[in-house]
């Protein structure tokens, strides 16, 4: 009978609830995410659009130096309120994905597929994940770009934009429109999500997949420095897997509009800075973005999951 009511509420899970739970959850991570990691990203976007600096310790100095402390936080706002949302899609995405995929192995394999019970294979962990990576650009390409700009525009007087709303409606303006101006970048962004997010995911499943299988313990018993670990490590192959995507997108939502554009799409880019800096061109900045990636991934899995558990 136990047996009988834990299949029925597993069953249950896939209902608007259970996605609302994800949804939550993934928020939960995402402001965990941005808080922890805005200092390390303003170190890289400086590094990926700029020649000014020669380290990620001289970026960080000149920008303590020149900018104060603060200067760390620029732009947070935007990620704080954007990120939070595009966090609680891609988990609410990816759980909704996996559930689909979950139940169409149970109607091909009946009786030998048991959703919430048997493991997807990971590429379909791997297609789950781009599932949340693509769901996610709606929000994730228009939020970044005002970030970036307000994190690269001068100091000071010189300052172009008074906070992220004048940004939107000033890239909108110069950009010809919502669609050629805020969403700048979108393609590039979307094949950035969709490799990154694939990784992401199937690479802490299977690190969680195999932790429980090695100590023999359900999911929920892995204990939460674990999770955070593996949450770090998956962190480590999501930059690893799409960071030249990122520097294309980078230079391109900090290019300039009109006359002062340099690069006319997506291609074009990728052929620029291949010519001018070669392979390593899109490899700048990798370092702090290692550097952030283990903390920030880390608290961000491990914020959601301890999240899941208390409130199924």
């Amino acid at each position: 009978m136990a047996d009988s009511a834990a299949v029925d509420v597993e069953a249950q899970r896939g209902g608007a609830l259970q996605t609302a739970k994800d949804l939550f959850s993934g928020a939960a991570g995402g402001i965990a995410q941005v808080l922890i990691g805005q200092p390390f990203d303003i170190v890289k976007v400086r590094l990926q659009t700029s020649t000014a600096y020669p380290s990620a310790l001289s970026a960080a100095t000149s920008i303590y130096k020149n900018e104060g402390a603060l200067a760390f936080y620029k732009g947070t706002l935007t990620p704080l309120l954007g990120i939070g949302a595009c966090v609680s899609i891609q988990f609410g995405a990816f759980h909704s994905a996996r559930r689909f995929l979950e139940q169409r192995r149970a109607d091909a394999e009946p009786g030998k597929f048991i959703p919430g019970v048997s493991s997807l294979s990971y590429g379909e962990y791997y297609a789950a994940g781009a599932f949340a990576g693509i769901a996610n650009t709606v929000l994730s390409s228009p939020i970044e770009h005002v970030r970036i700009r307000l994190q690269t525009q001068p100091h000071g007087a010189a300052r172009l934009y008074h906070g992220p709303w004048d940004c939107v409606r000033k890239l909108s303006s110069q950009g010809g429109g919502v669609l050629p101006g805020l969403y700048r970048g979108t393609s590039v962004t979307l094949l950035r999500e969709a490799q990154a997010y694939g990784v992401w995911f199937l690479s802490f499943e299977w690190l969680m997949n195999a932790d429980a299988a090695r100590n023999k313990v359900a999911r929920k018993e892995i204990p939460s420095y674990k999770v955070a670990f593996y949450g770090g490590l998956a962190g480590e192959a999501l930059w690893l897997a799409s960071y030249p995507f990122d520097v294309v997108k980078s230079k391109m939502q900090t290019d300039g509009f009109g006359a002062q554009q340099r690069y006319r799409n997506m291609r074009d880019c990728f052929a620029q800075t291949f010519r001018a800096e070669g392979a390593r061109g899109f490899w700048k900045g990798i370092g702090p973005t290692l550097l952030r990636a283990m903390p920030v991934s880390a608290g961000t899995f491990a914020v959601v999951e301890m999240t899941m558990r208390a409130i199924n």
